[in-house]
């Protein structure tokens, strides 16, 4: 299935991380980021145990059906087809992407992480319905092995290359999103600006703005 038309009007594509989030839950960050504007919501925990993060995604699939916003699960494709979320997201670390890709089938959405020009290529080629490129502007307090930033040449060239909508993320916030646009990003990922925010919904809706704006201005509604 071609997801591509879903994907391009994803402008802000929220991960969830309770570290971050002053006492929410991910199914609250995923409420309050929905009211908000939030177009995806992504489920992400490295520390939670199988029966925990199961539980979680199930409500936040509920949260997630009842807004018609979509939902993925990061790395876990087991949790994302047991509670039926709408795709997987995985790293260059995780499972090869074809393979996800093969255990997912053609029906759910396939996002992989690339934070170089070889590795977009190569996600494309191996069946990612989009691309999570980055880190752009900083590596992520909530993966400290990610690679170096790679600014926004990274987006530039992924969008010369690769055909799949793009994703951006990597210390984005409301002083550099517009930028990424700019480089080629469809739509912006974010953690720490809108969980680690007061006021999740004001966060979430200013930067799903931004986005729009900018796309506006380029012509790509």
């Amino acid at each position: 299935m071609n997801f591509s038309s879903i994907i391009k009007n994803w402008h802000l594509y929220v991960i969830t991380d309770e570290q971050l989030s002053k006492g929410r839950s991910h199914a609250e960050i995923a409420r309050l980021a929905i009211e908000g504007g939030a177009d995806v919501i992504q489920l992400r925990d490295k520390m939670a145990s199988s029966r925990i993060l199961y539980e979680h995604a199930l409500t936040i699939r509920k949260i997630t059906r009842e807004s018609n916003t979509s939902f993925i699960v990061n790395d876990r494709l087991d949790i994302a087809l047991a509670v039926d979320a709408d795709g997987v997201h995985v790293g260059q670390k995780d499972l090869p992407a074809r393979v996800a890709r093969r255990l997912i089938g053609e029906n759910k959405i396939l996002g992989v992480s690339a934070e170089t020009l070889e590795e977009a290529i190569q996600a494309e080629k191996d069946g990612a319905d989009y691309l999570g490129a980055g880190p752009i502007f900083e590596a992520r307090s909530t993966k400290p092995d990610a690679g170096e930033p790679t600014a926004l040449l990274l987006l530039q060239n992924i969008r010369q290359n690769c055909q799949v909508p793009i994703i951006a993320i990597g210390g984005i916030n409301q002083m550099n999103a517009a930028a990424t646009v700019w480089a080629g990003a469809d739509g912006i990922a974010v953690i720490s600006a809108i969980v680690a925010a007061d006021d999740i919904v004001a966060a979430s809706h200013e930067l799903r703005e931004i986005v729009i704006n900018e796309r506006e201005k380029l012509g790509r509604r």
